[in-house]
């Protein structure tokens, strides 16, 4: 079993994914597919594709599994350490580890938008903020 999972592999299963949530998308990535379904076509969170963090990790918990199945008929299968695919070791046992999360600071900050449509002026909700705009604003991050 490899050590990882390959970056050609998490690539088309990436693109895989971006096709699942959205069939004529031509994005590669799932999360710039997730940033356009929930910026410009308004879908709930539940309806956008994972983020690649999270995808990876169920990705190794697969791979995991599919490695034990087939030991199964193995005398001495040599099974390796689930706490490299996706999974923690926990009092109650090993649970799932679902995501190795960004640091906050730099992701909450993408949740204030604006509404402005013809530039940013004293009224925008960055500005005041001070921060700069985002694909979630109504600019688009283009003022």
């Amino acid at each position: 079993m490899p050590s990882d999972v390959s970056e050609e592999s998490m690539s088309l299963l990436e693109r895989f994914v971006v096709l699942m949530y959205d069939r004529t998308s031509d994005t590669m990535e799932v999360n710039d597919a997730r940033k356009q379904l929930f910026a410009h076509t308004s879908r709930a969170l539940e309806n956008i594709p994972p983020t690649q963090a999270a995808l990876q990790q169920h990705i190794k918990r697969a791979a995991l599994k599919d490695n034990c199945w087939n030991q199964t008929l193995v005398l001495n299968p040599e099974l390796p350490i689930p706490s490299d695919w996706g999974w923690t070791k926990e009092a109650s046992g090993w649970q799932p580890l679902w995501t190795t999360p960004p640091e906050a600071s730099k992701s909450c900050h993408e949740l204030i938008h604006c509404g402005c449509k013809k530039g940013c002026t004293g009224r925008c909700k960055c500005t005041k903020a001070a921060l700069k705009c985002t694909a979630l604003c109504a600019c688009s991050g283009d003022c």
